[in-house]
């Protein structure tokens, strides 16, 4: 990982929690003895990121992604481990690390509520000290690519989410940082809106060349973004690879989806476990080693009964679901 534009090894952080239980009488003991215990919400991960890359950083929620984000940002200091982004410890909160990273949040704003998003914007060009030809060019580039003409001198209350959602990219991208934590950046948002901000991230990323460690809970930005996916759960690494890679790691399985002229009365359980069916499509879920021979035996078993047939992968989301169960899987090599 000596290359890597971001290196975490081995990062941890504990929070010590209170407890009580409930009623008057544990409410008055806890006054004089605390019942205290530590919450591992990130118990030891490893991984870098190259230059230029979008990488997906998955888990349910609690897994420890906004932690492992913040920690990143500057925001929290680790209890334990090491993490270096651009060069720098995160977490000493240097000026010159400041200036060339953004950390964005779908539920969290830096736009002052009662002005227009444009006087916010110069605002931030003071706070990161950015010469005003750099300034111009960047406002224009990213009011183009998010469509912004219309919004940006309109106060941020009367922006809807999705409006006020693209303008708060463009003001975490003023500084034109090199590396952007996104977490949950479309959460929210309509489908089109979803969508538009794909799109831009995509963009941003081919122009720019910034490093992007996205967190979603919406797979759709995942695949459209990301080939390199890694997972947490429990504040432990699941997986780090290529996210082509993750359901033949995770499904021990394939989906043969068959169609028939007469398929609402065809038995196809001896071929695999029948898993939905819909009019003439039925959906069979067989062994990921067998299911070249299974499809073959469909084929010419069924003969002209047999309009369409095809062998996929499982859903992302049903993989991605395996994950979240528990399931450990080793880092791709």
């Amino acid at each position: 990982m000596t290359d890597a534009v971001v290196e975490v090894r081995d990062l941890r952080k504990t929070f010590r929690v209170t407890e009580r239980q409930e009623g008057l009488a544990a409410t008055l003991r806890s006054f004089v003895r605390r019942q205290r215990r530590d919450i591992n919400a990130v118990a030891g991960i490893t991984f870098g990121i190259e230059a230029g890359e979008v990488v997906g950083f998955l888990g349910p929620n609690g897994a420890g992604k906004t932690t492992t984000l913040k920690m990143l940002s500057g925001l929290l200091y680790p209890t334990g481990g090491e993490a270096r982004v651009l060069g720098f410890v995160p977490w000493r909160r240097e000026n010159a690390y400041l200036q060339q990273m953004t950390l964005l949040m779908g539920n969290r704003t830096q736009l002052v509520w009662d002005i227009p998003a444009a006087d916010s914007f110069r605002v931030l060009q003071e706070i990161y000290r950015v010469p005003e030809d750099s300034f111009r060019k960047t406002v224009g580039e990213l009011t183009e690519l998010l469509e912004l003409q219309e919004l940006v001198h309109k106060p941020v209350r009367n922006l809807s989410l999705g409006e006020r959602m693209k303008v708060e990219f463009a003001a975490g991208l003023i500084q034109s940082p090199r590396v952007a934590f996104l977490d949950e950046p479309t959460i929210g948002l309509d489908i089109s809106m979803q969508v538009r901000i794909r799109r831009f991230v995509a963009e941003y990323n081919r122009r720019t060349g910034a490093t992007i460690l996205l967190t979603s809970h919406y797979m759709d930005d995942v695949v459209a973004l990301c080939k390199r996916v890694i997972v947490i759960h429990h504040g432990q690494l699941l997986y780090d690879g290529p996210l082509a890679d993750l359901a033949e790691r995770m499904a021990p399985f394939k989906v043969i989806v068959a169609t028939l002229h007469d398929g609402a009365a065809a038995d196809l359980s001896v071929y695999g476990t029948v898993v939905a069916r819909d009019e003439g499509r039925i959906t069979l879920k067989v062994d990921r080693q067998i299911a070249p021979e299974r499809a073959a035996r469909l084929v010419n078993d069924l003969g002209d009964r047999l309009t369409d047939i095809s062998v996929e992968d499982p859903p992302i989301e049903e993989v991605i679901d395996r994950v979240f169960s528990g399931e450990r899987v080793g880092t791709a090599p």
